[in-house]
């Protein structure tokens, strides 16, 4: 007499971290680590072992192959200027240095903005506004 029994499926809690989230991805899609890394932009076996495992966390310039394979922004929907001029540079896979060259400002000056949120020359403002979509770009004294 042979006994069967269904395999308890495995509970995943919620992804957290790049990491987590691909593996849940690659997963879901039946795929091999050796099958998806040509997928996130042709890295390395290793690298994805290691964002996998969260050794290391993917670089700026592999955000947008690893949003295209998730489908998904894992991040929270920005809400503060900071937070929005990140989010593009994620979303574009640029470094500071190159969001600023495209903006047309020094690259200071956008980590600048980057970190306080605050923009203090209307002309900048404007300009910022229309790169980031028309979000509104606060002045020092709308604090």
């Amino acid at each position: 007499m042979t006994l069967k029994y269904l395999k308890p499926q495995e509970v995943r809690p919620e992804p957290v971290t790049f990491g987590e989230h691909l593996k849940q991805r690659r997963l879901a899609l039946h795929l091999t680590q050796r099958e998806a890394c040509p997928l996130l932009g042709g890295i390395a076996i290793e690298t994805l072992i290691n964002w996998e495992k969260g050794r290391t966390t993917p670089p700026i310039r592999s955000i947008p192959h690893i949003l295209s394979f998730l489908g998904y922004d894992p991040f929270p929907e920005p809400q503060t200027l900071s937070e929005r001029m990140r989010a593009k540079r994620r979303k574009m896979g640029w470094t500071i240095k190159e969001a600023a060259q495209r903006l047309g400002v020094d690259e200071s000056t956008w980590w600048t903005w980057e970190q306080t949120g605050v923009v203090q020359w209307e002309r900048y403002r404007k300009l910022l506004e229309a790169f980031l979509g028309n979000v509104h770009v606060r002045t020092r004294t709308d604090r």
